[in-house]
């Protein structure tokens, strides 16, 4: 309840991206994105205030598709907090491509920064931007391209990393460098994926869980503030 007696307004967290937010290869209990709602929702709870969290996330997402689809998922209702990773989609080389990615690096950029002003726009005060795990896919290079899969997920984590130190108001979470110092450490990077080598174990969800609890629940205790 407000000063006034009012009741305040349930506040809106959206996590936005491809099938890593989806958690394709587990059960949907186990996945990362179904945990932590389930944080953000005790956080705000404890404070007194009500949030829906969000997931509008689409396996084999780009973000070009994205694009296409935010004035529904993100824009209609608007959102006070968001979380978005894509990139694994986006630097892909299909062979009917020839050799091309998906999304040029150029337009993966343009279109991470457009995504980002409009959940602005449409109210989103914190935003997380997430790189993107390692995968096993470093030894068959594409067809048409002499790169590999992984050349291009760590070529498409730089870029993230550069739209995020361009806008400076960005809070990046560099899954990418938190899971090499696991492998440093002596974790093995198959047990931290399903068995294609790309999509996320129970293990790697755990891991994902784990190092996006902390800003999100800063960005739920700031929205939570602002919010009213």
């Amino acid at each position: 309840m407000t000063a006034e007696g009012l009741v305040e307004r349930e506040l809106r967290f959206a996590f936005f991206g491809d099938s890593i937010c989806v958690g394709q290869g587990v059960s949907p209990h186990r996945t990362w994105a179904v945990r932590l709602a389930q944080r953000i929702e005790a956080e705000l709870a404890s404070a007194g205030r009500r949030v829906c969290v969000l997931n509008p996330s689409i396996n084999g997402d780009t973000t070009r598709k994205a694009l296409e689809r935010m004035a529904f998922d993100i824009q209609a209702a608007g959102v006070d907090a968001i979380l978005v990773q894509f990139g694994l989609n986006d630097a892909n080389r299909w062979e009917s491509d020839r050799g091309l990615p998906r999304v040029s690096e150029a337009a993966f950029a343009a279109n991470l920064e457009e995504i980002i002003a409009r959940a602005r726009a449409f109210g989103a005060g914190p935003v997380l931007l997430n790189t993107n795990h390692p995968t096993t896919r470093h030894t068959q290079p594409f067809a048409h391209h002499p790169a590999t899969y992984e050349a291009g997920n760590r070529r498409y984590n730089e870029i993230i990393r550069e739209v995020a130190a361009r806008d400076g108001q960005i809070v990046l979470t560099d899954i990418e460098a938190a899971f090499r110092a696991r492998l440093a450490a002596g974790a093995a990077l198959e047990s931290l994926v399903l068995a294609d080598g790309l999509h996320l174990s129970e293990a790697g969800h755990d891991l994902y869980l784990d190092l996006l609890t902390p800003p999100a629940l800063a960005a739920a205790r700031q929205m939570g503030a602002v919010c009213r």
